[in-house]
């Protein structure tokens, strides 16, 4: 199981490195790898010969005292025998020099480098792929990063963020992304010669065949020059298609390893609870993934976090941590599959992260027309019938009406009458009005008393649940015939 996790807590240096450690230092973590974000543009968090050293207060500060950062994230990861990777933002927005969030002004590097900047969603605009200086200067990047630190491998972010090729283009100007990737593949195949070990690739790309085309990462041609060891698939998405990799890996020694961000959640699913991530993590394992790995999670929990001035998680992190590196550690504990929601995240344009071709919510039919929606289940529930207590079939129903009809159907069979709760609330979802952007502040706000939903349960018996053609284990609820609503 790999944690991705970033610095920058106020604290003193021991302080700080027994706070991010915390939920890799609790007694039966399976947390094994650390990818570690803190790439910050053109300003560097390490003695660089050629980047600025970040303006950040608390890093400056920490410097003149003598510690040094990096050998120390590298150290104490050491003691703990983990593997570990540089985590590389390829495009992400501009900060302040001290780290504050947002620039007011042009960012100086893209204002003298504009043939750099691909001009989109962000107004600072983001670094273009395309750009033979710009790959020129995040290679020499990556090549300080490899020559001078002992990671065992370098992830390349590429959900952070898109376009990184001309809008409209992306396919079209595939090579000079598939240039950058041969030549970083060289660079650590040098290294790795120098040291005596091995020096892995990572690359984070969008999480189907599909969204990878549409951004124009040519990920067959990576795999079959074998210029990657690992892809990293999605980063806020739960349906992801690792049979595809699979797919285009076959042969050769590429893992595939999804990834959920619980920051940038995904729509309705935000700091949810253990057993959606027990389903979560348990379709992944059963689709056959290399390893799970977790982006924007606490690092410690809440009591622990809030002493120390750190951001606060839900306690389903701890607990995850200690479940989902496996089927095995999940095995007969309770879960949650759900049918993905989409949209909802406007920092890209392209397809990665807005998960934009996913089912829910969905318009019923009024006429007779029936709607189906295809749910995965990791567990062979039928199977395990014996030894399962309960199954419940959860619709969120917005805009049903006194007499409206409906019949649902799993799997072929007519369910019988659910129970009705027409008070049901839930924070997360705003309908009749739009949703807020994913990591919204608003969605740790009051429910809206005013908020008028109607929850069905259903008790299917397990035996309903059968195996499916792509997975192992999976279900199709069919729902139709309700007025003027959507699910």
């Amino acid at each position: 199981m790999t944690c991705s996790i970033s610095g920058g807590v106020k604290l003193e240096p021991p302080q700080w490195l027994d706070y991010v450690f915390t939920y890799v230092d609790q007694a039966g973590s399976q947390i094994d790898s650390i990818f570690w974000d803190m790439g910050s543009g053109h300003q560097s968090v390490y003695p660089s010969k050629f980047l600025e050293f970040t303006q950040d207060r608390q890093l400056r500060r920490w410097r003149e005292q003598g510690f040094q950062y990096m050998a120390s994230l590298i150290r104490e990861s050491r003691k703990r025998h983990l593997e570990i990777f540089w985590h590389e933002r390829f495009s992400e927005v501009d900060i302040t020099p001290e780290g504050e969030l947002e620039m007011k002004t042009l960012d100086p590097l893209k204002a003298a480098q504009p043939d750099w900047v691909i001009r989109s969603w962000w107004w600072q605009g983001l670094w273009n792929a395309a750009s033979p200086g710009l790959r020129d200067y995040k290679l020499r990047i990556l090549r300080e990063i490899a020559e001078d630190f002992d990671f065992d491998g370098i992830q390349v972010d590429f959900a952070r963020h898109i376009p990184c090729l001309p809008p409209g283009k992306q396919w079209e100007q595939r090579e000079h992304l598939t240039e950058f990737m041969r030549r970083l593949r060289q660079i650590l195949l040098q290294v790795e010669k120098r040291r005596g070990k091995p020096f892995l690739l990572a690359v984070k790309v969008p999480e189907n065949l599909k969204g990878c085309r549409i951004d124009g990462f040519d990920v067959g041609t990576w795999a079959q020059e074998n210029l990657v060891d690992i892809f990293t698939l999605g980063s806020r998405s739960i349906t992801v298609d690792v049979g595809a990799f699979r797919g285009i890996t076959a042969g050769r020694n590429i893992k595939a390893q999804p990834c959920l961000d619980d920051h940038h959640a995904t729509d309705g699913y935000r700091h949810p609870p253990i057993e959606f991530l027990r389903g979560v993590f348990s379709n992944w394992w059963q689709q056959g993934a290399d390893s799970v790995v977790t982006f924007n999670w606490s690092v410690a929990p809440p009591e622990v976090a809030t002493r120390v001035g750190g951001t606060a998680g839900p306690d389903s992190h701890r607990q995850a941590y200690l479940e989902a590196g496996s089927l095995e550690t999940m095995k007969d504990k309770d879960k949650r599959f759900v049918v993905e929601r989409r949209g909802v995240f406007p920092w890209a344009e392209g397809y990665f992260n807005r998960n934009e071709d996913r089912e829910l919510p969905a318009v019923l039919a009024n006429d007779g027309r029936s709607s189906s929606f295809r749910l995965h289940v990791a567990d062979n529930v039928a199977a395990a019938a014996d030894r399962v207590r309960d199954v419940t079939l959860r619709l969120v129903l917005f805009n049903a009406a006194p007499g409206d009809q409906l019949e649902t159907k799993l799997n072929g069979f007519v369910l019988g009458e659910p129970t009705h709760d027409p008070s049901w609330k839930d924070p997360q979802i705003f309908s009749p009005l739009p949703q807020p952007n994913a990591g919204s502040k608003k969605f740790d706000g009051p429910v809206d008393p005013a908020q008028r939903l109607l929850l069905l349960v259903y008790r299917p018996a397990a035996a309903k649940f059968h195996p499916g053609a792509a997975l192992k284990n999976r279900s199709a609820p069919v729902i139709s015939s309700i007025r003027g609503g959507y699910c």
